[in-house]
């Protein structure tokens, strides 16, 4: 895929990302929501490949952060999704590209988002006993990523239109 291209698909999985947060937000206990965003940055992570799927799914999901009140966030959602895809693309490759594989990608994936939030929150305040409340809702927005991403991306997949337009698929 030429360069143009790329910076067009990455800009639209961006928008994506961001929209897939902010359409359906379920709000948690610990202050924050649970979203549809991993779905998207999981997908981007298999359509564009490792640089251009951490940029799409780090930057759409940092402005969801921003448009939806939670500026102090967004630096760690752009770090946190961006190494999800990134992780998520370079292992999908190591593995084949095997549809088994995008459960193996979309686990570790979700455990950087998991473990990151965990951290973060931690900084945030002062203890990571007491961050490790957010743990569960980010469990489930895991598996739910993990699941929608996963189904999304075999559907694509079987589309010889697809798999030729998006090479990293």
């Amino acid at each position: 895929m030429d360069r143009v291209k790329m910076l067009v698909m990455a800009s639209v999985l961006a928008a994506l990302s961001c929209a897939a947060t902010l359409v359906l937000r379920v709000p948690s206990p610990t202050g924050g929501y649970m979203n549809l965003g991993d779905t998207v940055v999981l997908l981007g992570a298999y359509l564009l490949g490792p640089v251009w799927g951490a940029a799409a799914g780090g930057i759409g999901s940092m402005l969801a952060d921003l448009i939806a009140g939670y500026p102090l966030y967004a630096p760690a959602t752009l770090i946190i999704k961006a190494l999800m895809a990134a992780l998520a693309a370079v292992l999908y490759r190591l593995l084949g590209k095997k549809a088994w594989a995008l459960v193996v990608c979309g686990i570790a994936a979700e455990a950087v988002m998991v473990v990151g939030y965990w951290l973060y929150d931690g900084i945030l305040m002062g203890s990571l006993a007491g961050s490790a409340a957010g743990i569960p809702s980010n469990l489930t927005q895991a598996v739910f990523g993990l699941a929608a991403s996963t189904a999304l991306t075999l559907a694509l997949k079987s589309s010889r239109y697809v798999r030729e337009q998006f090479p990293a698929l």
